[in-house]
């Protein structure tokens, strides 16, 4: 069976943090299945303008409507202060570096992340911390380092993106379920476990005996 679940996001996107319990259950349930899971970076913003202040309102503001919505935890006090830079590029980065090194330490380092940018309101866009977190999701640090400044690396950062721009996904999270060169769209934006895991359930029937 060629297959495997495609989950496309952005480690500095509020709702993929409001995702990422039913993201976490959906992972163990494609696994126990015997199916991959891909992490696909997103993109979500990139630029190196400092936020203004009708833009940091707009995005705290979302964060609201997602620790509402989801339950999740936000730290709101002193968040995105003034002069913060949102680029997602290098915490994207860090997650295709996780990725080309060792493929089971990409979601623990994804998930290091959000909570060290919405609950611990650290500065995930700087290399150092990124170093960090990579150690501690497994890696080694001075070989993720260097294959996070590389050039090989922001290429396949960007490739990323480009894929997902061509595929015309517009907003995360979105999960795929690939069989076969096949794509099928379990979700685009957020959706509870109770709806997600019974459609994978039936996918992955279907999948195991095609």
């Amino acid at each position: 069976m060629a297959a495997r679940l495609l989950y496309v996001m952005d480690p500095m996107c509020s709702w993929c943090w409001g995702f990422a319990p039913v993201a976490q259950a959906l992972i163990e349930q494609a696994r126990e299945a015997g199916v991959a899971v891909h992490l696909v970076m997103g993109g979500l913003r990139t630029g190196s303008s400092a936020l203004d202040a009708s833009t940091r309102r707009y995005i705290l503001e979302h964060w609201q409507a997602v620790t509402e919505a989801t339950g999740q935890p936000f730290t709101f006090e002193g968040a995105l202060p003034e002069g913060f830079v949102y680029n997602t590029e290098p915490a994207c980065r860090a997650v295709v570096v996780a990725r080309s090194l060792d493929p089971a330490c990409a979601w623990p380092l994804v998930q290091l992340i959000q909570r060290a940018f919405y609950v611990e309101g650290r500065d995930v866009g700087r290399a150092a911390v990124l170093v960090e977190l990579a150690e501690q999701a497994g890696l080694p640090r001075a070989e993720f380092a260097a294959a996070f400044d590389s050039a090989e690396q922001q290429l396949a950062t960007a490739s990323d993106f480009s894929w997902v721009q061509d595929l015309g996904i517009a907003g995360f999270p979105t999960l795929l379920a690939e069989r076969n060169g096949q794509l099928a769209l379990l979700t685009n934006g957020y959706q509870p476990l109770d709806q997600l895991s019974p459609l994978l359930a039936r996918w992955l029937e279907r999948a195991a005996y095609a």
